[in-house]
């Protein structure tokens, strides 16, 4: 018997305001409880996901709950995955609550599994330290449990995106299963329809998206240039059966079914009827990703190295440069990645949540600048007229955010690391990148790091050369003086750092 797994990627991003820049907005006095409206274009959303909702999440959610309940006393079922990323699920609640009410009946029906991604549909998964990757990872999970009342037992990245150090993290998460693209630059010959071990992990499993013929459905669908024009059902159902192997993964964005693909070129009685041409195969059967990982044990290794040889399903390439290809994204993707310790100093929500959605992948998919038919397919999602105004709109937001962050938690030219002896080995692992950090450092850190950097000066240089604050130098001088010792010692340079913190932001709120 060979599975047949549907899984469908349903995403929508938050769009930044297309005139941001050009509309002189940079740098405006804005109330932080306001950003969000201020960086990011709602009405643009809800045209676009209320569009999406009448030509294809409403109509599509319908054949497929009237497809599960058709076949639902059958001895083979009807059975299909979704991946909802967590800015679409934020949409659903902030422009169609009846959209989510769908998605909950489907997930009710017991034959529709719900897989796990980065919340904000993000490359954190590339970012060096992978503690922002874990944060948005479960922060999906408790989202899809707490809407859906599912929990995720497989993971598909981003875009796909892949390689053996995400696979092991997403091990240690406890994940059973985890999807990538099935390209021949992996598998060296091997079939994308097994299931493979990623080296160096011990349980978890890989599942391989079917690219050829996901792309059938996905991009063919509706090309009357193509040989195959036009694809029914009861062919794509013979392809389906002729191909060997334990599983076939179909892995398409959901949208194809009435968004890019319109209801008036057939897509949806295609969805309709597909289902009941595979299950008349007597060795085909529907399976969702859960099953195929119990049921099915590895039949090799798939090693992708994190150093260059990082898969996705996009474009040709299916790398990673289809967001990282050029200046302008990389400009971009390292200005949003160096603020990070900012806003998580600054444990302020509304930071956190704007710099989150700087995040997703979309911003630097509208960057992309080379041609051909990739080219044109960016250019299709991209609410911009060119890759060059989008860099443009970005940068200049993510910069003017940057500047809001730094003046709230008074950012220094240099963190201050945290040690308790001299050497590498005497690392504490604390460090502070502005005086609101430093504050949060110094009550957790402990008192030999205190002790050590005391005696050697170390904070008063810090305060005086990196934040430029003398008057904080000399009172951390005075401090030293005093030869105070133990958590008296703690509690004299926290109250100093907190009285100086709150007095200059009552300063910087006046002026």
């Amino acid at each position: 018997m060979t599975a047949i797994v549907f899984v469908f990627e349903v995403h929508q991003p938050h769009r930044l305001k297309r005139n941001f820049f050009w509309e002189h907005q940079i740098f405006k006095r804005v109330k932080k409880k306001e950003l969000f409206d201020y960086y990011f274009d709602r009405a643009k959303d809800r045209e676009i996901f209320e569009r999406a909702c009448k030509k294809c999440y409403f109509p599509s959610n319908q054949i497929l709950l009237d497809l599960i309940e058709k076949y639902k006393k059958e001895k083979k079922q009807v059975k299909v995955s979704f991946s909802l990323s967590g800015v679409f699920l934020e949409q659903c609640e902030m422009f169609n609550k009846d959209l989510l009410e769908s998605f909950k009946q489907l997930a009710e029906t017991g034959c529709v599994e719900f897989l796990n991604q980065t919340y904000y549909h993000s490359l954190a998964s590339l970012y060096p330290e992978r503690d922002e990757f874990i944060e948005q990872v479960k922060m999906h999970r408790q989202a899809v449990k707490d809407l859906l009342g599912y929990t995720p037992k497989v993971f598909e990245n981003t875009e796909l995106l892949y390689n053996n150090a995400i696979a092991k993290t997403v091990e240690k998460l406890g994940f059973k299963g985890i999807f990538t693209e099935g390209t021949e630059r992996i598998l060296a010959g091997k079939s994308p329809n097994h299931l493979y071990t990623p080296k160096g992990c011990k349980k978890i499993k890989v599942l391989l998206r079917n690219y050829k013929l996901t792309d059938d459905i996905g991009f063919r669908f509706s090309a009357r240039w193509w040989s195959e024009w036009p694809l029914t059902a009861d062919k794509y159902a013979s392809w389906l059966a002729a191909t060997p192997g334990h599983c076939i993964n179909i892995f398409p964005d959901y949208e194809t079914f009435g968004e890019h693909h319109w209801p008036e070129t057939g897509i949806h009685d295609f969805l309709k009827h597909l289902p009941g041409e595979i299950l008349k195969w007597w060795h085909l059967h529907m399976a969702t990703p859960s099953e195929i990982v119990e049921k099915y044990s590895p039949v090799g290794e798939i090693d992708v190295p994190e150093l260059g040889g990082t898969v996705s399903w996009a474009d040709l390439e299916r790398d990673a440069s289809c967001w990282l290809g050029n200046t302008m994204q990389w400009a971009y993707y390292t200005s949003v990645r160096e603020i990070e310790p900012f806003v998580k100093e600054s444990e302020d929500k509304d930071f956190l949540k704007v710099w989150r959605c700087f995040q997703t992948s979309d911003h630097l998919y509208y960057m992309f600048t080379s041609g051909g038919a990739p080219g044109e397919v960016h250019s299709y999602f991209s609410p911009f007229g060119s890759p060059v105004d989008a860099f443009v709109t970005a940068q200049s937001a993510i910069l003017d955010f940057e500047n809001r962050v730094r003046l709230t938690v008074m950012s220094a030219n240099e963190p201050f690391l945290f040690y308790d002896g001299v050497g590498e080995k005497h690392f504490t692992g604390v460090k502070a990148w502005s005086l609101k950090g430093f504050l949060k450092a110094l009550q957790k850190v402990n008192l030999k790091s205190i002790k050590f950097h005391v005696k050697r000066r170390d904070f008063e240089r810090w305060a005086r050369n990196s934040l430029y604050d003398n008057t904080l130098a000399k009172q951390l001088r005075e401090i030293r003086l005093s030869k105070l010792k133990g958590e008296r010692l703690r509690k004299a340079l926290v109250k100093a750092v907190r009285e100086r913190f709150a007095k200059l932001s009552r300063k910087d709120k006046h002026r």
